[in-house]
């Protein structure tokens, strides 16, 4: 299983702000878009994610969705993202088709390596920086953070870095062993710096096979 190493988070002052939001990733090239609303009930968020659904599929672009685990089996979404509170990805993953991915929010070593004991699939590591779109910010990790996780767990679960990461942040936050990003506000304020990211997060794995090889 390839994990993107960029995916973009959902933003929005509605829901439907969220969708022409998804739009603007898919169409300025993500590969990988997160559909993330909070505080609605299960029956509207089944309507916006049949909604995200057909637009990611019109630009062949995977779709994650944000806790609500059976609307991501309803709508054939590519997985599911679990925050810390949801429901437990064993759980979640009895319940999936299994083809379905899921994601972790991890904030500490202890977090990981019981997302990893559970066999997630990718685990989201935050946040790298303080971050206004995030309630009760838990503690920032920055690099050190970054590297002294990755160090510790040895893993072959790709670790996804997230909270206010920007352009300037790519190239040191591959060098701590993170294998990519998620981005919320940035890509929000402008949607063709995905581009950047993705030339970044590239010349990054380009150079990391020239190195294998040698």
């Amino acid at each position: 299983m390839i994990i993107s190493k960029l995916h973009y988070i959902s933003q929005g002052s509605s829901p439907k702000i969220h969708l022409e939001n998804i739009q603007k990733a898919c169409s300025s090239g993500s590969e990988l878009v997160q559909l993330r609303l909070k505080n609605i009930s299960e029956k509207e968020c089944l309507t916006f994610a049949e909604e995200a659904r057909e637009i990611t599929a019109h630009f062949q672009t995977r779709l994650i969705i944000n806790g609500y685990y059976k609307i991501a089996k309803e709508v054939k979404a590519d997985g599911v993202h679990l925050g810390k509170t949801d429901t437990c990805p064993s759980i979640v993953r009895e319940y999936l088709h299994t083809w379905q991915i899921i994601g972790g929010t991890a904030n500490t070593l202890l977090d990981c390596e019981t997302l990893i004991s559970k066999e997630v699939d990718y685990i989201t590591l935050s946040p790298f920086r303080f971050t206004a779109s995030k309630d009760n910010s838990p503690h920032v990790l920055g690099l050190n953070g970054y590297t002294t996780v990755v160090e510790a767990l040895k893993t072959e679960t790709p670790i996804i870095g997230a909270g206010g990461i920007t352009t300037e942040d790519v190239t040191d936050i591959l060098k701590t062993g993170i294998s990519g990003i998620a981005v919320s506000e940035e890509i929000t304020r402008d949607f063709n710096i995905i581009r950047i990211f993705d030339k970044l997060l590239n010349a990054a794995s380009t150079e990391e096979k020239r190195h294998t090889f040698k």
